[in-house]
């Protein structure tokens, strides 16, 4: 069954390796918690309001510190561990990392005060609470999952790559090497831009259970290298020029299209709720509909679409799926697939919410004014 999946070569462990590989995920966890509670940190306000004081959250972020000390004790082997060992032990860390992700769960969930009318299966899933931080606020539970994620996303990238150029040598996908790129880009960005991503949808809106705690370490973490499965075991395709320069020049023009929307959507959204009478980039003014105390950005990127951001994310999916070069393979193309099955439901979810935030009539106002959801002129 492996064999005919593609991913038998992930199942070679030694019984040793494979409990080895079970528990990497716990020892990940635990040295991300020491790592980010102890590395300096800037605290700066969010944009979710604290009931108990009715100001912005304070939130300690060093994501960029953690991730650039983390990358550096892999790539130089300080521990001991091959490069490649994050990728050949995925399956069985995946299994582990569920586990423990399973357990945080219960904790975070169940260690919260009972919702009305709702299931214990169901809070389980959804989480009970929007927040969940200790030690003075130095170490957030949420901040915690991006960063555990995030780093572990692109370390698992550059293992398979690590793996893929062991395997080829001199006859290596140059796309396997671009798929680590694009993903350790995207990361790293994140890091930069850390603060935006107080004012995004997981932040405000997501609560604390399974789906978000597995989502983030687990999903983010090791599953978004989902394509690389199935992909690192292939050679180079071998194209011959010039279509050779159009896959290696096109797939990456494609994915800095998509950064480029996802960014510039989510900087203006972070600009106008920051200050909301500064024009973005200097250039584009800020029109909105006022609907009472609060205000629907309409102008700019917000203007094109209703969440012209998640055709950013779209996009930037579809490069990971051409830049390995072997474009009929299923497992291409299992990160576009989730991405736009994701967002296609989040957009639904998040539509509904804004009609309940907004009121119906504001927000049918905004519906009228931008008229598409994601792709303009399309949907």
């Amino acid at each position: 069954m492996t064999e005919w999946l593609g991913i038998g070569h992930l199942f070679e462990l030694s019984r040793t390796e494979a409990i080895a590989g079970f528990l990497t995920p716990l020892a990940i966890f635990a040295v991300f918690f020491v790592v980010q509670l102890v590395l300096p940190g800037r605290r700066v306000p969010g944009y979710v309001v604290d009931p108990e004081t009715g100001e912005p959250r304070p939130y300690r972020l060093n994501g960029l510190l953690v991730f650039v000390i983390m990358v550096a004790v892999w790539a130089l082997e300080l521990t001991g561990m091959p490069r490649d060992w994050f990728y050949r032990s995925s399956i069985y860390a995946v299994a582990g990392g569920t586990v423990v992700a399973a357990i945080f769960s219960l904790l975070a969930v169940f260690s919260q005060p009972r919702s009305e009318g709702t299931s214990a299966l169901r809070a389980l899933w959804d989480g009970r609470s929007l927040e969940l931080s200790f030690f003075d606020s130095r170490f957030d539970v949420k901040m915690y999952l991006y960063v555990v994620g995030g780093t572990m996303l692109s370390l698992n990238a550059m293992s398979g790559a690590a793996y893929h150029h062991g395997l080829f040598g001199a006859d290596a996908n140059p796309g396997v090497l671009l798929f680590a790129g694009f993903l350790t880009f995207y990361v790293l960005d994140y890091f930069i831009f850390e603060r935006v991503q107080l004012y995004t949808y997981d932040v405000i809106h997501e609560h604390l259970g399974f789906k978000l705690i597995w989502g983030g370490l687990m999903v983010y973490g090791w599953l978004y290298i989902l394509p690389l499965w199935g992909m690192a075991p292939y050679a180079d395709p071998g194209f011959a020029p010039p279509w050779r320069y159009v896959w290696l020049i096109g797939a990456p023009a494609l994915f800095l299209v998509g950064w480029g929307i996802t960014r510039g959507a989510n900087m203006q959204k972070y600009t106008f709720k920051r200050w909301p009478d500064r024009k973005f980039l200097g250039l584009i003014e800020p029109r909105y509909i006022q609907a009472g105390d609060r205000k629907i950005l309409c102008s700019g990127l917000w203007g094109v679409a209703r969440h012209f951001n998640y055709l950013g994310e779209g996009f930037f999916s579809l490069a990971i799926a051409l830049v390995f070069g072997h474009f009929t393979n299923p497992w291409a193309w299992t990160y576009f697939v989730f991405i736009v099955g994701l967002f296609i439901s989040r957009q639904r979810f998040d539509e509904r919410y804004c009609a309940e935030k907004y009121g119906p009539e504001k927000w049918a106002e905004y519906r009228a004014r931008v008229k598409w959801r994601i792709v303009p002129g399309i949907y």
